[in-house]
């Protein structure tokens, strides 16, 4: 089937490629612009941008998709030149418009990393690690103009461990669903595939501010568990310390209570000869790794090794 792939992150390469690797032609790529990023705030190529160029494929790179801007008008020109088939999408990262989705024979076809209905937005996979979910997968789908509503092509499951950050869990899916992508792909070009309607109860992942990465160490320690793993590695869990904000990297609840050191008071700060305690609104919780302003991550116990004796002893 000749189609075009529409998606910008890292996570979409994955897919990119296995659809490279397949029977399907990918005549052109939709992405991003390219980016400012680092110190120097230089322009980056999208992932995959990248990829496209290394494989000699044609790279699209509208700012936005409206119908009145010059970008649109020259991207529904070329599309229409291509004739594309299928258009499948992973995290590409812009709006597309109802007269866009009729242009494909086959529609736009998004790889969403959820289980759909649940899960519906930008962040899926933070969403259900931070909610306790125990099983979470991937779905393909018919876009339509609501937020991830359109009828379902297919589905893949993953378990999610109990260590699992998300980019853990991000990784696995990216793989699993691009396999699920093809697939859907595959039964689009025979005529094996009936979409169905979503059913069930939806729920929300909208995209994720900093601010609401910040660590309430009143919650209990399984929350925090749970709201660490799901911010790790972007945007990044974090705490205030004295006036410093720093990053917390994931931690380890105690098995065992008996294990646990003195009461602790929410954010409050036990320092061990080898780990450091925090207190949360049940028992404490050992920290893995920490990152102080204008420092790399590093282990909780060498950071507080190298604390003064009147540093802060509470996070807040």
């Amino acid at each position: 089937m000749r189609i075009i792939f529409a998606g910008t992150p890292e996570p979409a390469v994955v897919a990119l490629e296995k659809l490279l690797a397949s029977s399907h032609e990918v005549v052109a790529v939709i992405t991003r612009p390219d980016a400012k990023r680092g110190r120097g705030r230089t322009l980056h190529p999208s992932p995959v941008k990248a990829v496209a160029q290394e494989h000699g494929i044609e790279v699209l790179t509208p700012a936005t998709l409206r119908p009145d801007s010059e970008d649109g008008q020259a991207l529904r020109t070329r599309l229409r030149e291509l004739e594309p088939e299928a258009i499948p999408v992973v995290a590409y990262g812009n709006l597309v418009t109802r007269d866009l989705l009729d242009l494909p024979q086959h529609g736009w076809v998004n790889l969403h990393f959820s289980l759909l209905p649940a899960w519906r937005g930008a962040a899926p996979v933070q969403a259900a690690i931070a909610a306790g979910d125990e099983v979470t997968g991937a779905s393909t789908f018919r876009i339509e103009e609501g937020l991830d509503t359109g009828p379902v092509l297919g589905t893949v499951t993953e378990e999610i461990k109990p260590t699992d950050t998300a980019d853990d869990l991000l990784t696995r899916l990216a793989y699993s669903g691009g396999d699920l992508l093809v697939a859907t792909m595959d039964g689009l070009a025979n005529g094996e595939l009936e979409a169905r309607r979503q059913q069930g109860e939806a729920t929300y992942a909208p995209k994720i501010a900093s601010a609401q990465a910040r660590v309430e160490w009143s919650q209990p320690a399984f929350a925090i568990d749970r709201h660490i793993r799901a911010h790790t590695p972007g945007p990044g869990a974090w705490t205030m310390w004295g006036n410093s904000r720093v990053k917390i990297g994931p931690v380890s609840q105690l098995e065992d209570a008996a294990a646990a050191p003195e009461q602790l008071e929410p954010g409050q700060l036990h320092i061990a000869k080898n780990a450091v305690y925090v207190g949360t609104g049940m028992q404490p919780v050992r920290l893995g790794k920490i990152q102080p302003p204008g420092k790399k991550m590093m282990n909780a116990a060498d950071w507080a090794r190298g604390l003064g004796k009147d540093a802060e002893v509470t996070f807040q």
